[in-house]
């Protein structure tokens, strides 16, 4: 199985997860040659580059999704099942997978394949069911279904799939990158160099393939990792040197990739983690005691105003699905009407209803006047959402398209390499 939420030990290489669990009478920590041969020849076969000696810690969402796909692939599986396995991938790079997946088919093998992309489900299965609430709530032919109709059946109710974007008067730029450099955790630059402005009711989207430079793009501006060189304002502030809290301040909001790791704690109730960065302020805190009542009443109306299912406030988040705990995330990081959002893979992993009411949460603060970064592998999210899309390739920007004249085609050309000119 490829999971959605990954099965890899942080602290071993590619090589090593890929080998876990084999016999270790043929494949011991000291004989694992073999595997990595292997690990090179389907990476170059499928398009699933990674480096086999690299940590997992070391490695970006995208690629860690890369090595469950290897590992699935490399153990030649009869029955494959696919969670979300395209997240991080360009169109060329999809169309070469489902060739593949297409092909093991015609071998004989079994895959179910698990996509909140309806397009994907729809150009590449045989049979479609589709689940709501544990159950099934339909089954569809390929051949005559459209996107409307899987979704109505995955919500219950229509969905808009594509978010209203009424048009907003621009402000004055309210986030600033100039020359911004700095190291990945592979000590090697991950940003070269990078410069972005963006203006208060403007959405920028970033699109790339994962691991070029997107998340360490997000880290240095939230202030989690230092950069080498370059200068980041908010509302012509420098934030150079400043702490997470301080960037706050000024008013940074930042919605992470990884939700479980970095946007909550699972163990902390839903009106904790709504009050997370908070917690200290006058309107929360008196004299070093919380205020429950205040908090909960805070808790209650986000709660209410980002539709978030939850028996209540003081349930346990990590008992939540996905789109509810980033509801909770996002809501939170709204609360305030930032001057500066960064969001990051807002809606990857979760349903259509939560997606949609994501995307309308955040042109409803691009109407705010919110300098707004969303930063996606799904290129039609970015193209849906974003006024401006630039794509990231090996840590650099290169090439800025307005969204209406932005294509799938045109974006996946310039993350493989091509000159804007061509795309």
């Amino acid at each position: 199985m490829i999971h959605q939420h990954f099965m890899l030990v942080p602290t071993l290489t590619v090589v090593e997860n890929i080998a876990l669990g084999l016999s270790t009478k043929r494949f011991s920590r000291l004989d694992l040659g073999p595997v990595r041969e292997r690990v090179l020849e389907l990476s170059s076969i499928y398009g699933l580059h990674v480096d086999p000696d690299a940590k997992i810690w070391q490695l970006a969402v995208g690629e860690r999704q890369r090595v469950e796909i290897l590992k699935a692939l490399y153990r030649d599986a009869d029955l494959l099942v696919l969670d979300e396995p395209t997240a991080v991938l360009t169109p060329t790079e999809v169309d070469e997978l489902f060739v593949t997946l297409r092909q093991m088919r015609d071998d004989g093998k079994a895959l179910i394949f698990i996509s909140h992309k309806l397009h994907e489900v729809l150009a590449l299965s045989d049979r479609i069911t589709v689940l709501r609430d544990g159950r099934i709530s339909g089954t569809a032919d390929p051949t005559t279904a459209t996107r409307e109709h899987l979704a109505e059946l995955m919500v219950g109710r229509a969905v808009k799939l594509a978010p209203e974007k009424p048009p907003v008067a621009l402000g004055d730029v309210r986030l600033e990158l100039r020359g911004l450099t700095c190291q990945g955790d592979r000590g090697v630059e991950a940003l070269k160099q990078v410069d972005l402005s963006v203006r208060g009711g403007e959405i920028l989207g970033i699109a790339g393939v994962s691991g070029n430079g997107q998340r360490e793009l997000a880290e240095v501006v939230a202030g989690l990792r230092p950069a080498t060189h370059g200068i980041v304002e908010i509302d012509n502030t420098p934030i150079n040197g400043k702490s997470p809290r301080q960037r706050r301040d000024v008013g940074l909001a930042y919605v992470p990739e990884e939700r479980m790791r970095d946007g909550a704690i699972g163990s902390f109730s839903v009106a904790e983690n709504l009050v997370l960065i908070d917690h200290d302020k006058a309107a929360f805190c008196d004299r070093g005691f919380l205020k429950l009542g205040a908090i909960n009443s805070h808790a209650e109306q986000i709660v209410r105003d980002y539709a978030v299912k939850t028996p209540t406030i003081t349930t346990s988040t990590k008992s939540l699905s996905g789109g509810n705990i980033q509801k909770i995330i996002m809501g939170r990081e709204l609360h305030g009407n930032p001057a500066v959002l960064i969001a990051s893979q807002p809606t990857r992993g979760v349903d259509i209803g939560a997606a949609e009411n994501i995307h309308e949460r955040l042109v409803a603060q691009r109407a705010a006047g919110t300098a707004i970064v969303v930063i996606s592998e799904d290129l039609d999210e970015v193209i849906g959402l974003s006024d401006r899309v630039a794509v990231m390739l090996e840590g650099r920007i290169v090439g800025i398209v307005d969204a209406a004249d932005a294509t799938v085609e045109k974006l996946g050309l310039l993350m493989g390499g091509a000159e804007l000119s061509e795309a």
